[in-house]
C-alpha cells in the first residue's frame, strides 16, 4: 500500500505561505500523516522523530547519497532533478556518504576540524565586529550581509583560502542551498551551473596547489589536511574536491540561516532581548532553542535502496524520503510546549537540527559559537532592536533551506 499523498495541493510545499511559515504545514503531517507522498514525483515526507530515527537506523534501505532533488517542475508539478554523476563528488562525501567511505571521510576531517574550534573564538570575534560594523555605521538597515559575511569568511580561513576573495565566498556558500531550492528552472539553472563550475574550479586550483607541498602539521589548513589523505591514498581527488565543496556551502550557508534567525527573534522579543544582555550565560541556551526552533536546513534526502516498508507503507528504489528536522523539533511527544523558546528547557541539545546519529553535522560546535558570538556582539552594541517600520522580513523562496535573504533591523 502506498502512502497517503501530503497534500490536496501538490505543489502546497513549493507556495509562499509554506516557504514563509511552514509550521503549520509540518504539524499537520506529523500528527495525520507521518510519512506521506509528494504527488507523484517519488518523494516522500518523514515528518514524525520515531520514524526520522528508524530510517536513520536502516542504511541497508535508506541511503544518504545524494541522488536527486525535489523541484516544482515547468509545468507547476513536483518532479525529480536528477543529479547529473551523483556517485561522485558532493553527492556522495561527508554527510552525503554511506558506510564505508562515510567513516573515512569523517576519521579523517572530524579530529582536525573540532580541534582547530576552541582556538578559533578570539578571530572570530574581531571578524564578527568587522562584519556587523558596516551596519552599526550607517544606523541599522539590512542585517544579512553580515550575517552571511562572518561564515563564510570562517570556513574560507578554516580551508586555507585567501581572505581577498571573501566577496565570492560569500556568494558561492549559497550555491548549495539555491541547488536544493526547489526552484530549478530555464536560465536560473544555467546561471547556476555556471557560477558553481567557477567555484569548483576555484577550488580545485587551491587543492592542487596544497597537493604540490602538503604540510602535516596539526594547525594547517584543511586543504592540506585533504591534500595529504590524497597522497595517502585514503581519498580521491574526486572526494576531496567534494568535501572541500561540502564544508564550504553547508558551514556557510546553514551558520548564516541561523544568525539570521537569532537577530529576527531577538528583534521581535525585547523583554528576552534585555534578558540576555543582562545574563549573556544564557545567550548559548538561546542559540540553542533558535537551532531547534527554526532549523537552517528544513530536512535532508534518503534514497531508498530496496523494496521495503516504513510506518507500514511501500518505497520501492528510485523512492526518496525528505527528513524533516523543522518538524521533529518541534514533535510533542518529544519536547514539551515544543512551539515555546525556553531557557529553561532541560537536554537541550537533543533537537534533530544538525541531525543525528553517524551523520550528525561535523560543524555543529563551529556553529554554535560563531551564533553565540554574532549574538553577544549585536546585543552588545545596542540598547534596542527592532524590526524596521517600513522593511518586511523576506526570506529565500527554498524548501530546504529556512534563510532570511533581508532583514532590515532598526537600533538605539
Amino acid at each position: 500500500m502506498r502512502a497517503p499523498r501530503y497534500s490536496d495541493w501538490d505543489t502546497e510545499i513549493f507556495s509562499d505561505a509554506v516557504i514563509d511559515q511552514p509550521h503549520t504545514m509540518y504539524t499537520r503531517l506529523r500528527e495525520a500523516t507521518p510519512l506521506s507522498r509528494i504527488g507523484e514525483s517519488g518523494f516522500h515526507l518523514v515528518s514524525h522523530w520515531d520514524l526520522i530515527e528508524e530510517v536513520l537506523n536502516r542504511e541497508e534501505d535508506f541511503s544518504a547519497n545524494l541522488t536527486g532533488v525535489l523541484y516544482e517542475a515547468n509545468e507547476g508539478q513536483p518532479g525529480a532533478f536528477e543529479l547529473p554523476g551523483a556517485e561522485q563528488g558532493a553527492a556522495s562525501v561527508i554527510a552525503t556518504a554511506d558506510d564505508p567511505r562515510h567513516a573515512v571521510h569523517r576519521s579523517l576531517i572530524q579530529p582536525r576540524f573540532t580541534g582547530r574550534i576552541a582556538a578559533m573564538e578570539a578571530p572570530i570575534r574581531e571578524w564578527a565586529r568587522e562584519a556587523l560594523q558596516s551596519w552599526f555605521s550607517a544606523g541599522g538597515g539590512d542585517v544579512i550581509p553580515a550575517a552571511e559575511r562572518l561564515p563564510a569568511r570562517v570556513v574560507a580561513h578554516l580551508l586555507g583560502l585567501p581572505e581577498e576573495d571573501l566577496d565570492h565566498f560569500r556568494r558561492w556558500s549559497m550555491l548549495g542551498g539555491d541547488l536544493l531550492a526547489g526552484q530549478i528552472t530555464g536560465d536560473g539553472l544555467l546561471n547556476l551551473a555556471a557560477e558553481t563550475d567557477n567555484m569548483r574550479q576555484y577550488l580545485a586550483r587551491h587543492l592542487d596547489l596544497a597537493l604540490q607541498s602538503p604540510r602535516r602539521g596539526r594547525k594547517e589548513p584543511l586543504l592540506h589536511l585533504l591534500a595529504c589523505g590524497m597522497q595517502d591514498d585514503i581519498i580521491s581527488r574526486e572526494e576531496a574536491l567534494g568535501i572541500t565543496t561540502v564544508l564550504f556551502g553547508a558551514g556557510g550557508e546553514s551558520t548564516a540561516a541561523l544568525i539570521g534567525s537569532c537577530f529576527k527573534w531577538l528583534s521581535q522579543d525585547q523583554q528576552l532581548a534585555d534578558h540576555l544582555r543582562e545574563h549573556s550565560d544564557d545567550i548559548p541556551r538561546f542559540v540553542e532553542e533558535i537551532t531547534r526552533l527554526e532549523p537552517p536546513f528544513k530536512f535532508h534526502y534518503r534514497a531508498v535502496r530496496t523494496n521495503c516498508k516504513l510506518a507500514g507503507f511501500t518505497l520501492q528504489p528510485g523512492d526518496r524520503l525528505l527528513l524533516s528536522w523543522a518538524a521533529a523539533n518541534r514533535d510533542p511527544q518529544r519536547f514539551e510546549q515544543p512551539e515555546k523558546l525556553s531557557l529553561k528547557r532541560k537536554y537541550l541539545k537533543q533537537h534533530m537540527a544538525y541531525g543525528r546519529g553517524l551523520h550528525f553535522c561535523i560543524g555543529a560546535v563551529l556553529a554554535r559559537l560563531e551564533g553565540r558570538i554574532m549574538v553577544e556582539e549585536i546585543l552588545s552594541g545596542t540598547r534596542l532592536l527592532k524590526l524596521s517600520d517600513d522593511q518586511t522580513p523576506v526570506y529565500t523562496r527554498s524548501i530546504f533551506i529556512r534563510r532570511l535573504e533581508r532583514l532590515s533591523l532598526d537600533f538605539q
